[in-house]
């Protein structure tokens, strides 16, 4: 097991999208539009961009992005802002507002996104080419035609930002997909570009569950251009077709900024609003039964497998073992068999989410043993640590929190938890957080 080396940069698409709201509410001052209510004009353009941006993707261009498919976006994206920007007029009863000088407004805004994200996207190439920075190390398994075309673009498209590092030639007498394995481990490869063509299903099922397991991506090249699948997602690489063999959400910088917002926002709500004056009473109550520390502190294996450690309020008697409360367990105190049935001792982990170990939702984090052990025998259990882990998650509200009583338990719990990193959504998170808060106050039957 290994964690990822090779990550999408986090600021470049924000910073795209800063520059872009930059040019929205500064633009507005040098046109004499007659608005009354400039800040609420500010704030209608930024949020609606923002919404408006994530609906059409508008950031999301890879590095392979051709020219024609950036202003393609470009177009979409302004065709609609062009509507909402009118609609500012009737929504907020402004009649006075100068049309003639909106129009001005739109066509100037058109052109400063359009010269500045060719500017700042020219700078990320430069960035690339000349100083080596945002660079992914690859790797070919597989040799034929489109395999050899794949490896003269990454060696002269400097500018596409990735850096090969060796090829695995499948037809040799000695060739071993373990040797493979060994190559990519050791040198921290981030992703595996891998020929459909050459490979044997049971060798195909070996790698996916390699990448899987060490959080590798794994990228496919089909032997013929028509292949077509819903879950696999195509992209060209000069004239080479590609595959994704899984996209993650939150790999999107956009997304990943909307989910870091809810979870600071919650957080802070949660810390200030609640535990300012609960963890007061909550330690009285705790030191009333049983003398000790407070909180309990333990060690947990979060995003990229780092390990951290996770907040709780201590519901056993000091001193004991460190192992997982299981039913009927003598070590729960009769303070702790409460906050443990309404999930209050889980609170403190929003200390967590506000340092950045964890998310509201995400994947359950286990103790460090038992990922180690899971590890082991339950396959794609490492896909988990695509993302951070939550307080709260879609395998919890569906059926599978506490106790991992049988095998069939941590099976389940892998394969929600599988959907969520794959099908991530802000609204799902929102979703999950209310089942969570219902779930609590009804009482669960494994929450003990």
């Amino acid at each position: 097991m290994s964690g990822r080396t090779g990550r999408f940069s986090v600021y470049i698409k924000p910073l795209f999208c800063l520059v872009d709201l930059v040019i929205l509410n500064v633009t507005i001052l040098f046109f004499n539009a007659n608005i009354n209510q400039n800040l609420v004009f500010s704030a209608y353009v930024s949020i609606l961009w923002i919404i408006l941006s994530i609906k059409n993707k508008f950031y999301d261009i890879k590095r392979f992005s051709k020219v024609i498919q950036v202003l393609a976006s470009i177009i979409r994206q302004f065709l609609i802002f062009a509507l909402i920007l009118y609609a500012f007029i009737g929504f907020f009863k402004e009649p006075l507002i100068s049309r003639l000088e909106i129009g001005k407004y739109f066509l100037s805004v058109l052109g400063l996104v359009t010269f500045f994200k060719f500017i700042l996207l020219s700078l990320l190439t430069r960035y690339r080419r000349v100083f080596g920075g945002n660079i992914r190390k690859v790797v070919v398994i597989g040799n034929n035609k489109k395999t050899d075309q794949l490896i003269e673009i990454f060696k002269s498209r400097s500018d596409f930002g990735y850096k090969f590092q060796k090829q695995f030639d499948v037809k040799i007498d000695n060739f071993n997909l373990d040797d493979c394995f060994d190559y990519i481990f050791e040198n921290e490869i981030d992703e595996v570009y891998c020929s459909v063509a050459e490979l044997t299903n049971k060798q195909l099922r070996e790698v996916v569950s390699f990448t899987d397991n060490n959080l590798k991506i794994l990228k496919f090249i089909p032997d013929n251009k028509d292949i077509f699948t819903k879950k696999l997602i195509f992209n060209y690489y000069g004239y080479v077709p590609i595959l994704s063999f899984r996209e993650i959400p939150l790999d999107d910088s956009i997304n990943k900024f909307a989910k870091r917002t809810f979870d600071i926002l919650l957080s802070l709500f949660v810390l200030i609003g609640i535990l300012s004056w609960l963890t007061p009473l909550i330690a009285l109550l705790i030191q009333l039964e049983s003398k000790g520390p407070v909180f309990f502190k333990q060690r947990r294996n979060g995003l990229d497998y780092r390990e951290f450690y996770c907040y709780k309020y201590r519901s056993m008697k000091p001193s004991t073992s460190a192992n997982q409360a299981t039913r009927g367990d003598a070590r729960v105190t009769r303070v702790g068999k409460f906050i443990r049935r309404t999930s209050i001792d889980e609170l403190p982990q929003f200390i967590n989410v506000l340092k950045g170990d964890m998310s509201v939702v995400g994947p359950r984090p286990h103790m460090v043993k038992h990922n180690e052990e899971f590890a082991k025998r339950v396959d794609k259990f490492m896909v988990r640590h695509f993302v951070k882990p939550g307080i709260t998650g879609l395998a919890q509200v569906s059926g599978f929190r506490g106790e991992i009583e049988t095998n069939k338990d941590i099976i389940n719990r892998v394969k929600y938890d599988i959907f969520y990193v794959e099908n991530w959504s802000l609204l799902l998170d929102i979703k999950i957080v209310v089942l969570t808060a219902i779930n609590a106050v009804k009482g669960e039957e494994k929450a003990y």
